[in-house]
């Protein structure tokens, strides 16, 4: 039977200025591990420390453009586009153009605190 995932509960994002998160799937709205399915709202100049995670990540822009650095240097993804960063990459998201970014990720397995990995 379909279960109705009636809303999403707000989660704490890393990074400057503060970026909103609301996660529909994942360890916290569903305790669902297997996937997670998060909503991003990111202002302009918003920027995240590095991170090194277990997990894939999708990312479709909806709106503005996410920035992506690697070890192999910078992908710009504009609203429209996606991206797929895998497990055990080393890369920084961020937002620097003056629309900022509206996004959703997916992560298999779900994102976890414990298997993202940021730098300090």
């Amino acid at each position: 039977m379909p279960k109705l995932i009636a809303q999403p509960t707000r989660v704490v994002a890393d990074g400057e200025p503060p970026k909103l998160i609301d996660e529909y799937v994942g360890r916290v709205n569903t305790h669902a591990t297997a996937v997670s399915i998060a909503h991003m709202r990111s202002p302009a100049g918003w920027r995240e420390r590095g991170q090194r995670p277990e997990f894939d990540e999708y990312s479709l822009v909806l709106r503005g453009t996410l920035r992506v650095e690697h070890e192999g240097g910078i992908l710009d993804v504009a609203a429209g586009q996606a991206v797929l960063v895998r497990g055990g990459e080393h890369v920084r998201y961020s937002t620097p153009g003056d629309e900022g970014a509206e996004y959703v990720a997916v992560c298999l397995p779900a994102f976890s605190p414990e298997t993202v990995h940021r730098d300090p």
